[in-house]
């Protein structure tokens, strides 16, 4: 199947495929995505059960919500069987971890039959994403925010901003192939503020949306990457206000960029 999905989602959840009881919780969360993990989350011996559980689940499907299967990679021996088994389910979306070229990407989307949000997580990805933004299949590039810490070797108590130039590659890449981005995981599951502020962040950044670990950080995520009402009522006076070409509005200059970027804000909100 294709996704003719235009919005992107501002969160994601990622879920252990072979938890039942997340699988079914989930179907009552005010959640935009949901991601069915059968890589980092679920152990070796729980692999066939976790796929068999993850088309399932698709199967059943989300309500309105998206559904994504995130893969093996193609080095693991469970790789085949997740690309036949993703390929035959009633996913949105299929998930490729660690792309570090297009050709993988591009031989990953062909075989699953549906767009793919590919995950950059290395130092190769961060050099290929333009390249992989720029397929036809790929939907979205996500950040592995983990793994790219440990790839870079940056400590343990570094601040985010070690970050900064990695998470702004990675958005220009998304950009320049007109595919989502959306922002890495934040694991301080009882750092509220944290996440508030991490989420804040990545908006700024220009980020469509936040991948999660927990139910709890749902509420945050999506009222940071929501428009705010204040934002909403600036971009319909400017709509209403706008004449076309360069004009002053509310002591600020505007042009159809302008215009462009308001009636985008108001499809989001």
């Amino acid at each position: 199947m294709t996704s003719t999905v235009a919005l992107a989602p501002r969160t994601a959840l990622y879920l252990p495929a072979s938890n039942a009881r997340a699988i079914e919780k989930a179907r009552g969360l005010s959640i935009d995505m949901i991601l069915l993990d059968l890589e980092d989350a679920v152990k070796p011996d729980a692999k066939d059960v976790a796929r068999a559980a993850a088309v399932e689940a698709a199967a059943v499907g989300f309500g309105d919500r998206l559904c994504a299967i995130r893969a093996n990679g193609p080095e693991s021996h469970w790789h085949a069987a997740d690309v036949s088994a993703i390929a035959g389910s009633a996913a949105d979306f299929a998930i490729l971890p660690k792309v570090e070229d297009a050709a993988t990407a591009a031989r990953f989307a062909e075989a699953v039959h549906r767009p793919i949000l590919a995950m950059i997580e290395t130092p190769a990805g961060i050099y290929a994403a333009r390249e992989i933004a720029a397929l036809p299949g790929v939907r979205a590039l996500i950040v592995g925010t983990n793994d790219l810490r440990a790839e870079l070797r940056i400590p343990g108590t570094a601040t985010r901003a070690s970050l900064s130039v990695a998470l702004q590659a990675i958005l220009l890449a998304a950009r320049a192939g007109d595919a989502w981005a959306l922002d890495g995981v934040f694991n301080a599951l009882g750092d509220s503020a944290g996440l508030e502020m991490e989420c804040a962040e990545g908006r700024a950044l220009g980020y469509d949306g936040k991948t999660l670990i927990h139910p709890n950080q749902i509420e945050i995520a999506t009222r940071a990457f929501s428009p705010g009402e204040a934002e909403l009522e600036d971009a319909r006076a400017l709509l209403a206000a706008a004449g076309g070409g360069a004009e002053r509005f509310r002591d600020r200059m505007i042009e159809s960029m302008h215009v462009a970027q308001a009636r985008a804000l108001l499809a989001r909100g």
